[in-house]
Order: structure tokens, then sequence, then C-alpha cells
């Protein structure tokens, strides 16, 4: 389960970030986890609530935005949704694409007080 060292990796930068602006509290971290990013958003959920405890983090909300995937098909130049990372382009049925989206995983906002 890597979501738990991701899950770490996170709090840490939190807590980096605490104690830069010398917050007393965190309310709200969000994220950004992408379609194909190989992470199991309630995974990482469940991840989060072991890491956070007892640290300044512990209480704050975790908020996942999910970003669908989209790729760039290499044959016709075509965008198209990307359910998963074996989908043929719909427009050719080439295999061969680009991801242009859906890769993310990175903090995209920390609330404190």
């Amino acid at each position: 389960m890597h979501e738990l060292s991701i899950a770490q990796n996170i709090v840490e930068i939190v807590v980096d970030y605490v104690a830069k602006t010398k917050s007393k509290q965190v309310k709200e971290v969000c994220i950004d986890v992408g379609a194909v990013s190989g992470v199991v958003p309630e995974t990482l959920e469940f991840a989060w609530e072991e890491s956070v405890r007892n640290t300044i983090v512990q209480g704050a909300i975790l908020k996942i935005n999910y970003i669908e995937a989209k790729a760039l098909c290499t044959n016709c130049q075509k965008e198209f949704m990307l359910p998963d990372i074996y989908t043929l382009c719909p427009f050719c049925n080439n295999l061969d694409f680009d991801i242009i989206m859906g890769k993310e995983l990175s903090v995209k906002s920390i609330k404190v007080l």
C-alpha cells in the first residue's frame, strides 16, 4: 500500500508549511489525484487518518479533487477521455497516446489558523 507513504509525505509537506507560517491549527488540506496516477483515493483517505494521528494535522479535513484522465492520440492528434491506460483511441483505434491529464498528485491548498 504505497498510499501510506504518500499520505506521510503529504503530512510532512503540511507540517513544514505550518512551521514556516507559524500557524496554530490545520483546518483543511486539498490535493489533486489523477485517475491514472496509481493512487486509490479511498486507500489514501484511510492512510491519511493513520498518518495525521498525533500531529498538528490531526483533525484536518482531507479534500481530494479527482482529475479524470485525458489523452492525445499520437496518430490522429485528437484528444479523448481515458478511462484506463489500455484504452484505444476512439477515433482511429490507435493504442499509442500521450497522457495529457490525469497523472496529477499534488497538494493544492492548505487552510490553517
